[in-house]
């Protein structure tokens, strides 16, 4: 009688020692399959984000006018910085770079608002800032926003006006591109004075 519980015995050891044996092997399994699917899906993530990145610069990228373009030069402009003091100036040549020829009388119409509206962006700025070529371009790509923001038309026709209540910052992104119908192309400057 002895030998059958043994052998019982025997079976139940081996059967407990290969219990915790398959375990482990099923929870590595499911480890690396778990590893696999992150892996995966970790790829396709970048994947797509590769390819919505790539639409996002095709997005950016402007209509090329197919003729010449046509240059607007503004008359210089003197402006006190935002120095503490109020002792630095800058004198500053603008040339507007327009679709057509066409678009000459379009932005004359609107020239003072627009010249208001770059005076204000530069008088924002600091020396320190204009001095540096990263502080050129930021005011380069304001410009052109300020430059094409009469024409950006609101739902009912009329141009779009700036919200009030919108806090004003030194330095405004350039993320958003200049709309498709504004005849204004790009900012040129003629001259680039900082005393």
């Amino acid at each position: 009688m002895s030998t059958k519980p043994e052998a019982g015995e025997a079976g139940g050891e081996e059967s407990a020692k290969k219990s915790p044996v398959g375990k482990k092997l099923i929870l590595i399994g499911g480890v690396g399959v778990l590893v696999l699917a992150l892996i995966g899906g970790g790829a396709v993530f970048f994947l797509s984000k590769k390819k919505t990145d790539d639409k996002e610069a095709e997005e950016v990228v402007h209509v090329v006018p197919k003729g010449p373009p046509t240059f607007l030069p503004l008359e210089n402009m003197v402006v006190n910085l935002a120095d503490p003091g109020g002792e630095k100036v800058a004198q500053v040549g603008v040339t507007l770079e327009l679709s057509d020829a066409k678009a000459i009388e379009k932005v004359k119409m609107y020239l003072p608002s627009i010249r208001s509206g770059i005076l204000l962006l530069i008088s924002q700025r600091t020396a320190e800032e204009l001095l540096l070529i990263e502080g050129k371009e930021s005011l380069d790509a304001d410009i052109l926003k300020e430059a094409a923001r009469p024409f950006a038309a609101s739902d009912d026709g009329h141009a779009a006006k700036p919200k009030k209540d919108a806090p004003k910052s030194k330095k405004k992104s350039a993320e958003k591109a200049v709309p498709d119908d504004s005849p204004v192309r790009g900012v040129h400057f003629s001259s680039f004075i900082v005393q």
